[in-house]
């Protein structure tokens, strides 16, 4: 269902202030509804792919510092979702890179905006199965483990801390769809 704004919110400008090898920032300056303007900043990042892949009772997590929260992280594999790749490629590929694991089937469960209130940024889960043992081909800032979690123990565990929104997403959207 779309709903139409009561307010046209024009865009007066538009600033791309800086690009990171990671992310575009900026703001836009937005006429509100009481006709005043605000700057509403931004940060662009490319969509992103989270895969929740099941191997019999079992979820495969990757064990992995993250160094921008200074916390090591258990999560769910996730990546980039390269040029011209569905989330469903991009999940296969992202799974065999980091975990070593290639999917007889990887479906998509649910592709969103991510905090919409700063982030222009889009984010799919998938669900792999059929898993196969391949060999990882970890980029050179991939520092990480493979490790499975009882399907019945994810949730708590991804809850933990640090806790991690795409893992609990990704679980929970699993186990909506009936997948856990």
């Amino acid at each position: 269902m779309s709903r139409d704004p009561t307010h046209e919110w024009p865009v007066v400008e538009s600033e791309r202030e800086y690009e990171t090898g990671w992310y575009t920032g900026g703001y836009d300056r937005v006429r509100q509804p009481d006709g005043s303007e605000k700057d509403y900043y931004w940060a662009e990042l490319p969509d992103a792919v989270v895969v929740v892949a099941r191997t019999g009772d079992e979820l495969v997590f990757v064990d992995q510092y993250r160094p921008v929260i200074r916390e090591q992280c258990l999560e769910l594999p996730a990546g980039i979702v390269e040029d011209g790749e569905s989330y469903t490629t991009a999940g296969a590929r992202e799974l065999r890179e980091e975990t070593g694991f290639d999917p007889a089937g990887v479906s998509l469960l649910e592709e969103f905006w991510c905090s919409t209130g700063v982030l222009r940024h889009r984010r799919g889960i998938v669900f792999a199965e059929g898993l196969e043992p391949v060999d990882r081909n970890l980029d050179d800032n991939e520092f990480l483990s493979v490790t499975t979690v009882p399907v019945e123990d994810a949730l708590a565990v991804a809850r933990r801390e640090p806790a991690n929104d795409a893992t609990i997403e990704g679980i929970l959207l699993a186990r909506a769809e009936g997948l856990l």
